[in-house]
């Protein structure tokens, strides 16, 4: 089943990108969502009305969750629940950029067995299942093997406050980023970058895919607190994301501060 699972989830995310091009560069609608949770526009609602249709057509029986739809307390009772962000990346979208990503995954319980993370402006498809390898188009890819020294880790400014870190002191490694937090987890899965990081909360819908692909690749993934990561939540966030080769994953843990919550 995952990997009929897969095959349709390749195929919906190539079509999600046939659509989002049509708006891409195109000056598309745009407007701010409430309670300051980010741009949206017309082309995130067409990719997700899309991805709802073909998705829940093919399999009537699984939960919804996406970034773009209201959220439905049936998907709880599923055993099966898409977890979807119609465009991750929203930002570079709208400027024209091609950082953008389609972001596809399904749970069966708390945990995902099926996910792509698409790119269409680059070519770029990243896709794995429960018991297979992941792959960057079709190639099989696996992390670095990099030390906290030299690590290139892609992470929001705020990683480098000292708060967060033992002795109030960041270690010295390189940070960078990327657009779409899906993407960015691909990156580390492939070994392009050394880590992900972020040290906050993080929707479900933009790290489900991305989770699956980088530990199936060999990643360490987990939340902020070196625990296992669960989906299909009531809450529907993630608190945290750490996610790295197991050495360097290893050595981000040991230098952080506890923080609330572990």
């Amino acid at each position: 089943m995952p990997e009929r699972d897969l095959k349709l989830l390749i195929e919906a995310a190539q079509e999600a990108g046939e659509i989002a091009h049509r708006f891409w560069r195109q000056d598309p609608e745009t407007w701010e969502k409430d309670a300051g949770a980010g741009p949206v526009t017309e082309a995130d609602l067409a990719v997700n009305e899309h991805l709802f249709r073909r998705l829940t057509e093919a399999r009537p029986n699984y939960g919804w969750l996406s970034e773009e739809s209201e959220d439905e307390a049936s998907r709880l009772d599923a055993s099966h629940c898409f977890i979807i962000d119609p465009i991750d990346g929203t930002r570079a979208f709208i400027d024209g950029q091609q950082g953008f990503s389609h972001s596809l995954a399904i749970a069966r319980g708390d945990h995902v067995v099926a996910a792509v993370v698409h790119l269409p402006e680059m070519g770029l498809t990243y896709t794995a299942s429960e018991e297979g390898p992941a792959m960057l188009n079709g190639t099989p890819i696996r992390p670095s093997d990099a030390t906290l020294a030299d690590a290139d880790i892609l992470a929001s400014k705020s990683v480098l406050d000292p708060g967060y870190w033992k002795d109030r002191q960041p270690p010295g490694f390189k940070r960078s980023f990327r657009p779409s937090l899906a993407w960015r987890l691909c990156l580390v899965a492939e070994g392009r970058f050394d880590a992900i990081m972020s040290l906050r909360s993080a929707w479900e819908w933009d790290i489900a895919a991305g989770a699956l692909i980088a530990a199936r690749a060999g990643a360490v993934v987990t939340n902020m607190h070196g625990k296992p990561m669960r989906f299909n939540g009531q809450d529907a966030r993630i608190d945290g994301v750490v996610i790295a080769g197991p050495a360097l994953h290893g050595q981000i843990m040991e230098n952080l501060a506890q923080m609330p919550g572990a």
